[in-house]
């Protein structure tokens, strides 16, 4: 019982989460008024700017930016392989891990950041 049981339960996770679903939901269908957002909205709609187009990155660009990552990869595998090392560490100690964030992005891709902070921590779960 008490705090530390409902937080092995994940009781209060559970209930954020089922308020939250609740009221996105009432916000969704109106049941919730917000101004400007589900009711008294422009006659002329959203103000919400809507593109004409998609627009989409050339073949030219996305080739690009490949090659910057790998150029960042190569220049920094050793700096990369060592801060990534010590975020993990510091998310296993469950320390501030944004201090080491802030370094790591200087050397690591998102995605060598996600995967090493994937494999001490697993993959969140919303509980529905």
């Amino acid at each position: 019982g008490g705090v530390l049981g409902a937080m092995e339960t994940m009781y209060q996770r559970g209930k954020i989460q089922e308020e939250s679903l609740y009221y996105e939901t009432l916000k969704h269908t109106g049941e919730y008024p917000i101004i400007g957002v589900n009711t008294f909205l422009n006659k002329d709609g959203s103000p919400t700017i809507i593109p004409q187009e998609v627009i989409r990155a050339t073949t030219e660009e996305k080739e690009n930016q490949i090659r910057t990552l790998q150029n960042l990869q190569q220049a920094n595998q050793e700096k990369c392989a060592e801060h990534l090392k010590c975020l993990q560490q510091v998310a296993i100690n469950n320390g501030n891990t944004f201090a080491e964030l802030v370094e790591a992005v200087k050397y690591c891709s998102l995605g060598q950041i996600t995967h090493a902070l994937y494999e001490v921590g697993g993959q969140y779960r919303r509980n529905m």
